[in-house]
């Protein structure tokens, strides 16, 4: 039975990938819009930030992912010793991830939190739902930095702390509050009012907070949003 993914074939990235830092355990870096973080089971989609990093770092492997539009922070680990370190940093929530997001119209509270559990709905792939019955716990806290006008149509620029990493939570949480991520093809803010264009996934993973696995030192990465 065919299905969504193995029809999709990513336009090809002509953006580099930007090391940011690096050190003989791990790298980090901000993974441009429209790069996959992993290869496909198509061989068309075989470019990929680990296919473009394990050319120059033989044995580097990805601790986390972020979607093929989303822009921003990724920590790669060198080695398979820091890759258990750091996923288990993940796994335990100590890693706090913030993004940078415009979102389309204006939110009326200036901060808040959306919690609503998301499920795999085989029939909707590769949607989730939100399923308070079937899903997974999952939660979101939002704080709005900015509304302005574009093109004078309403957009809020807001930041994004995922509490919890369920696929595309950030997407469908948005879309749950009534305000998706501008430039978002699955969760309703493909294309702004009123435009023929459609911009990118306005989502940028624009700081990342966790520990050095050996040097135990506290890391704080920023990259600011590029749009």
């Amino acid at each position: 039975m065919s299905t969504i993914s193995d029809t999709f074939i990513a336009p090809q990235c002509h953006d580099k990938i930007e090391i940011l830092y690096q050190d003989e355990h791990l790298l980090l870096i901000n993974k441009p819009s429209g790069l996959l973080s992993l290869s496909g089971k198509n061989p068309q989609n075989i470019d990929s930030v680990h296919h473009r990093l394990v050319q120059i770092f033989p044995g580097c492997t990805l601790v986390h992912r972020l979607d093929f539009g989303t822009s921003g922070l990724m920590v790669i680990a060198r080695n398979k010793a820091t890759n258990a370190a750091l996923c288990q940093q993940f796994s335990q929530r100590t890693v706090t991830k913030e993004y940078s997001a415009l979102l389309c119209g204006h939110l009326s509270d200036n901060e808040g939190v959306i919690d609503a559990a998301i499920a795999k709905d085989p029939a909707l792939f590769p949607l989730m739902s939100i399923c308070a019955l079937h899903g997974k716990p999952a939660r979101s806290r939002y704080r709005v930095i900015e509304r302005f006008y574009h093109k004078q149509l309403p957009v809020t620029r807001v930041q994004l702390t995922p509490e919890t990493g369920r696929t595309h939570q950030l997407r469908i949480h948005c879309q749950q509050l009534g305000h998706p991520i501008l430039g978002c093809d699955l969760y309703g803010g493909r294309l702004l009012p009123g435009t023929e264009r459609t911009p990118r996934l306005m989502l940028h993973a624009s700081e990342l907070h966790f520990v050095h696995p050996i040097s135990l030192e506290k890391i704080t990465a920023r990259h600011a949003s590029p749009f």
